[in-house]
């Protein structure tokens, strides 16, 4: 009788990660797969934040360099023990190098420590440097019963370091992204990557350059923000560009309405996995040129639902962008199939009976289970 109504109960699941507190891919991913998740009657979802705020009257010290990441790491380590015994699944989000050992590390120690089902889901593009050149980091992975990627690019990588993944792809919120066919195309482009070395933005600023040149009418807005905010000004204002908006950090939730007022848009990063910006582009009409960056090529094909090339060229950039302008059945065709592919493939009720499966498999690893 008690082993039925084990079985009977919800699944208690603990998401581990970044709150929206970090904007970013893996937060604002990890937020929309929470809303959605809690809604399953079959699972009881919980979410510790891997930069946990402090009470009000201590909150002062986490304006303090090095001192922030001392006490906010001792509160995490300490949530991390009083809520991983209550639940059956950790589900812990992951980037690479030291934030990896800071984050998802300890909540693996925690979750064996405990007998529970563990699940690192790893995020970062720079997975194959990582698990290169960081020897401790093959090794610590294996404290995951199961590990999850959301594209099949980093299925591979972790392969060719003896390592087995499973593929559970991001989602989009379609009923949340406002969909318009642009069969007539206004120069208005769009990149909203944030401002780290890695994702490039740079060199849409040069290829942005090369498209003023062809369309003098051209207009880009920049929404992120990040480490590089004054060198990407500089370099704007340098390159004389015209009709720039640096808008900033945009909150996830109004991204939709940005896309629904752009036409193109560009993305030329160095090192990526699936962004899922792509994905939002393309649900919403918008044609996509970017680079070939890592996993790009796993969710979009060149020629077919996106123009794509090679990474740091911003001539190769501003050409296939200028193609959209000089062959008008383009973007619409490129759109269509890109659009169709979201749906198929990176929407919730598909990306839901992946993770129930995901998670029933944890919960049979853990003892605790």
């Amino acid at each position: 009788m008690a082993a039925v109504m084990k079985q009977a109960r919800p699944l208690r699941v603990c998401i581990v990660g970044p709150s929206l507190d970090i904007i970013g891919g893996q937060s604002i991913q990890l937020e929309r797969l929470r809303v959605r998740l809690v809604q399953n009657p079959k699972l009881e979802v919980s979410f510790l934040p891997v930069n946990p705020r402090l009470i009000r009257p201590l909150r002062f010290l986490q304006r303090i360099k090095y001192v922030r990441t001392v006490v906010t790491s001792f509160v995490y380590f300490m949530s991390l023990l009083i809520k991983i015994p209550r639940v059956d699944v950790v589900h812990t989000f992951s980037a690479s190098y030291w934030s990896f050992l800071l984050a998802p590390v300890p909540a693996m120690l925690a979750g064996r420590l405990f007998g529970k089902g563990v699940i690192l889901n790893y995020h970062s593009g720079e997975a194959d440097d990582h698990l290169t050149r960081w020897r401790t980091a093959k090794p610590l992975m294996h404290l995951a019963q199961l590990i999850a990627v959301p594209s099949g690019y980093l299925v591979d990588v972790f392969a060719r370091h003896g390592l087995t993944a499973m593929s559970v792809p991001n989602f989009v919120e379609i009923n949340q992204l406002p969909y318009r066919q642009r069969t007539s195309l206004r120069p208005l482009f769009l990149s909203n990557r944030n401002f780290e070395a890695h994702y490039n933005v740079s060199c849409v600023l040069r290829a942005f350059a090369r498209i003023q040149e062809r369309l003098p009418q051209a207009e880009l807005t920049v929404a992120g923000d990040g480490p590089l905010r004054e060198r990407l000004r500089s370099e704007a204002r340098a390159l004389r560009l015209r009709n720039v908006t640096f808008c900033g950090p945009v909150a996830f939730e109004r991204m939709p309405m940005l896309y629904g007022e752009m036409d193109v848009y560009l993305n030329a990063p160095e090192i990526d996995n699936m962004p899922i910006s792509i994905l939002e582009a393309a649900a919403c009409g918008l044609p996509v040129v970017t680079s070939d960056a890592g996993g790009i090529p796993y969710i979009v094909k060149n020629g077919v639902s996106a123009l794509v090339v090679p990474s740091n060229d911003d001539a190769a950039l501003a050409a296939a962008a200028i193609r959209l302008f000089e062959e008008p059945d383009l973007a619409p065709r490129l759109s269509a199939a890109a659009r169709a592919e979201v749906l198929q493939r990176y929407v919730w009720p598909e990306v839901e009976r992946n993770w129930m499966e995901t998670y029933r498999l944890a919960a049979q690893c853990g003892s605790g289970a």
